[in-house]
């Protein structure tokens, strides 16, 4: 049975007076929505460049959504009668060669 399905994200980030890159991270999947933050913070022997701090706090927040996700799929599948799935089966399949 075929499946199309269109999630948005919305991805905000901030930059604080004291150097902390903050990023606030929604996941609309239609019926649900996931919110997630993260942060980053410039040492303060480091050259103070935006571009990493969005990188690293925008990458946390979505490695957050990310485990939320699975978390819920684990849910799911046990909630199906299922055995919880080990890290390879929830994993991205690679593709056949």
């Amino acid at each position: 049975m075929p499946h199309t399905a269109e999630w948005r994200v919305r991805l905000h980030l901030f930059e604080d007076d004291d150097g902390t890159t903050k990023a606030h991270v929604v996941l609309d999947t239609g019926t649900t929505a996931l919110t997630a933050h993260g942060t980053a913070h410039c040492h303060p022997a480091d050259a103070d460049v935006a571009e990493i701090g969005d990188e690293l706090a925008a990458g946390r927040g979505l490695r957050s959504i990310a485990q939320q996700l699975l978390d819920i799929a684990e849910r799911d599948i046990e909630g199906m009668g299922s055995s919880r799935p080990g890290p390879r089966q929830v994993t991205e399949r690679s593709s056949p060669r």
